[in-house]
């Protein structure tokens, strides 16, 4: 059974022993190893120390052979790495169609017949050359993964942050519609409790006045039925003041309409009369923005309908929807057909772009907002007011508008920028679509850019 290498390695040199020498203590080393360990000064041990000989060491002649052993097996192993395992002769050259080392008797043989080959040293320096190249592509690539990786781990972190911001504001908001609801529960009840006292108060009312005419009419009953006993003559001298009495009391009128809960005023279409009161609290805009596209200098309003710029960029991940490398966001929704219209307050902005995109554009790469690359915009910025048209069109208002309504008709190729103020137009882009649009928004101003509420018409259906 062969050692292990280690076995047969000296602890001095860490290498194979050569020509070993055995200590009375059992423990051996390289004869050449041992002396350096001595020419120090301590003639003992290097591993226990114990006093080592006075005399020269005793070879360890089987130690000895069996490292020479080993170390023939190793030169015979590589010889056997550097010839042909089929002919046994020097691989001298390389074949380039094979793409492997042969011998000359390789080379005439039918297997290589007709193929180019070169000596082992020329194609030795192709195939490093080619495994540079090769080298470089890899760590190009991992470069690549590694920040794929380091990406991964920042929108890991990101969705964890979203879902909890996401969660504050949706919170936030369905405890704003659930206190209108609770103001709107409490005040219908208060008012039933009130129409109740009233309702209630009437019928006490009602009940008194038929208790005194109620004992009215049975006093005249009584007076009556007195009379009628009477002597004749006595009856018909009171007959007038009688008869006049019992005229003062007016037949019974029941009147008693009006004096029940008014039901179906409280309770006629209530869920719909609810809703419509939601509604007075709900702003609804056609248009919000997408956060997952802002660029990091942009800060966006928790609702997603206004915009402005900040030197400090947020934490967000470089991921592929996002705008890399100017202040640029897009809204959530794709328009592909139909009419479509926003209005975006401008106000003190001294510098934005407003309008469509196509979906296709560019967001890692600085392009200019023209037609031909996909953008369909009006801009102001420097104080100058333009379609950005190639080149772009100077415009000349006769005042400014603190308002910009944006007006897109896919069908028919028409994106429109109007005065919202007397509806008039600013300018038009023609255009055949071809892919869905964003709305497109761009500024460097902290002055923000908000996208305004529209009224919501409900009708009922006849």
């Amino acid at each position: 059974m062969s050692l292990p290498e280690e076995d047969l390695t000296c602890s001095v040199c860490c290498d194979i022993f050569r020509d070993p020498v055995l200590l009375p203590c059992s423990h051996s080393f390289c004869r050449d190893c041992l002396k350096q360990c001595w020419d120090t000064g301590v003639r003992g041990c290097p591993i226990c120390r114990k006093k080592g000989p006075k005399s020269s060491p005793t070879s360890n002649l089987a130690l000895r052979n069996v490292c020479e052993a080993l170390q023939q097996v190793k030169r015979q192993n590589s010889e056997d790495r550097t010839n042909c395992s089929l002919h046994g002769e020097k691989l001298k050259l390389f074949c380039l169609v094979d793409r492997q080392p042969i011998c000359v008797v390789c080379q005439s043989s039918k297997v290589h017949k007709n193929h180019e080959c070169l000596p082992t040293d020329e194609a030795l320096l192709d195939c490093k050359d080619e495994l540079e190249v090769s080298l470089k592509i890899l760590q190009k690539k991992l470069d690549s993964l590694e920040k794929i990786h380091q990406t991964s781990d920042e929108m890991f972190t990101h969705i964890k942050n979203q879902t909890l911001e996401t969660q504050k504001v949706i919170r936030s908001q369905f405890e704003q519609l659930h206190q209108v609801l609770h103001d709107e529960e409490s005040g219908r009840l208060a008012a039933l409790k009130k129409e109740e006292e009233e309702k209630i108060a009437a019928m006490k009312q009602r009940i008194k006045e038929l208790s005194e005419e109620m004992l009215s009419v049975t006093e005249t009953i009584s007076v009556i039925q007195g009379q009628l006993m009477e002597d004749n003559i006595v009856l018909l001298k009171n007959f007038k003041a009688i008869q006049d009495r019992s005229k003062d009391v007016m037949p019974a009128l029941n009147n008693m309409s009006g004096l029940l809960i008014d039901v179906a005023k409280h309770l006629s279409n209530l869920k719909y009369r609810v809703w419509e009161k939601l509604l007075d609290q709900a702003d609804y805009t056609p248009v919000t923005l997408d956060p997952n596209t802002a660029h990091p200098c942009l800060v966006l309003s928790e609702d997603l309908t206004s915009l402005h710029y900040s030197k400090r960029p947020s934490c967000c991940p470089d991921n592929p929807e996002r705008f890399h490398i100017s202040a640029e966001v897009v809204g959530m929704t794709a328009l592909d057909a139909g009419s479509h219209h926003w209005v975006v307050t401008t106000g003190s902005n001294p510098d934005w772009f407003l309008g469509v995109a196509s979906s296709s554009i560019l967001r890692n790469v600085e392009i200019s907002a023209r037609p031909e690359n996909g953008f369909w915009t009006l801009c102001f910025r420097d104080g100058e007011f333009r379609a950005m048209t190639s080149p772009p069109t100077p415009l000349t208002v006769s005042n400014m508008p603190k308002q910009v309504k944006v007006q897109l008709d896919y069908n028919n190729g028409r994106v429109s920028f109007l005065d919202p103020a007397d509806n008039s137009l600013i300018y038009e882009f023609t255009q055949t679509f071809t892919e869905p649009l964003f709305p497109y928004f761009y500024t460097q101003s902290s002055h923000p850019l908000r996208i305004m509420p529209e009224t919501v018409l409900i009708a009922a259906a006849e």
